[in-house]
């Protein structure tokens, strides 16, 4: 009998996510960090969740595109993200380094392209190229599947959403299957989908380039002096051109252990989508499950005790719907919908609702605080009010279009 066992093998890849941009949209959260780095969920980070899937899914030499204000996402990453090099596995920032010239990153084109020798070093077949800055679970394994499928030069992962929302997204435009005929930057009109008429498919920021071909439309977009040097602006119309792109429909993924939440898709690209993508996490059924133990989103959290609930003296706690972390302790005071992340203090008869509250927030006895994000290292006087008086929030603090109250980091209420 021939116990001889065929191995199947996997093709080489090498994993970007770029990780380098500036963020504004995100400020007051953005002003001393960079966008990845931008805490969420209590104990992670947002650039936790692309790792999180590309190693999940077995792809273990990554490197992180680094530029603006990025010294807290390195310092993440480096106590975080320790891989076993014993099998060649990595995870690594590159900052930016004018390796082309005097110039930092034009674009996220240019950061592919001032960064060709770590591709050329690494010698993969496939390049797979995630942003950093979404939250959401895909198993890339079964992304690359369908691009090497197909044939394509370049795959682009995509949601689907509604018409009406076209104009927030690059949309993508098939020839029946999957490959892409037209691709256009947030249309005002765009035509449904064939099988669904309210929806069209949109850009997920992901892609997966076969190396020859990202090679070849990087040097030609270095060359063109009209170039914006972005990857959806610049480099996927291109390619559609030349019938070299094909979509990967996200819905045809499928995640172990998601049920609900098998298709979830967030770009927190502004404070509102990133107030909200948090209330997805406390609803009594949430729509993004963080406690999917078959798919987990991997971080590092404080060495600090577990949380604690304490009465103080007559008053009692209460806590519905919420989030608490590591070392969070609620002493007489009420917690509903909100998100609480290490070391956060809410002393007695103090109110804290809709809101998220980052590392180390204390919130005074009496005060109360409403549809608001506190970052870093705040203390919320006794009695003192947020969210119950949007003017004069004006006044002090950040209030977005949505309405919500933003106090930056280390801010001093008095």
């Amino acid at each position: 009998m021939n116990w001889h066992m065929e191995s199947v093998e996997r093709p080489r890849t090498l994993s970007v996510v770029l990780a380098g941009g500036q963020g504004s949209r995100l400020a007051p959260l953005t002003l001393q960090r960079a966008k990845p780095a931008v805490p969420f969920g209590g104990q992670y980070r947002l650039i936790d969740f692309a790792l999180s899937n590309l190693v999940n899914g077995g792809y273990r030499k990554i490197v992180v595109l680094t530029q603006y204000k990025s010294h807290s996402l390195d310092v993440h990453i480096s106590r975080t993200w320790r891989m076993s090099t014993l099998l060649g596995s990595y995870v690594t920032t590159v900052p930016a380094q004018m390796r082309r010239g005097p110039r930092w990153f034009a674009g996220s084109a240019d950061a592919l392209y001032q960064n060709m020798h770590l591709i050329d070093d690494e010698n993969p077949d496939y390049v797979i190229v995630f942003g950093a800055d979404h939250i959401y679970r895909i198993d890339p394994r079964q992304f690359l599947d369908h691009h090497m499928d197909s044939g394509a030069g370049v795959s682009i992962a995509a949601i689907r959403v509604p018409v009406e929302e076209s104009d927030q997204f690059g949309i993508i435009e098939t020839d029946g299957g999957s490959k892409v005929t037209k691709f256009t930057e947030k249309p005002t009109t765009v035509k449904g989908l064939e099988e669904d008429p309210t929806q069209v498919l949109a850009s997920m920021g992901n892609y997966i380039f076969s190396r020859e071909v990202l090679e070849e439309i990087l040097d030609s977009d270095a060359m063109d002096d009209g170039s914006k040097h972005d990857i959806g602006g610049n480099l996927i119309p291109q390619l559609v051109d030349a019938g070299e792109a094909h979509v990967y429909d996200f819905t045809h993924n499928r995640i172990p252990g998601a049920i609900s939440d098998q298709h979830y898709w967030r770009d927190v690209g502004t404070v509102d989508s990133y107030y909200y993508a948090h209330m997805d996490l406390v609803a009594p059924e949430p729509k993004f499950n963080l406690y999917n133990e078959l798919w987990p989103i991997h971080t590092i959290g404080r060495e600090i005790p577990p949380a604690k609930f304490v009465l103080d003296g007559p008053h009692e706690c209460s806590v519905s719907n919420a989030m608490i972390s590591r070392g969070v302790i609620v002493s007489g005071g009420a917690v509903h919908n909100s998100v609480l992340s290490p070391g956060v203090r809410v002393e007695a008869q103090a109110e804290v609702s809709k809101s998220i509250l980052l590392d180390d927030v204390v919130v005074g006895a009496g005060a109360v605080v409403r549809s608001a994000i506190v970052d870093k290292n705040v203390v919320i006087p006794p009695g003192f009010k947020i969210g119950v008086d949007i003017e004069e929030d004006r006044k002090r603090f950040t209030v977005t279009a949505g309405g919500i109250v933003v106090v930056a980091k280390g801010t001093v209420i008095e």
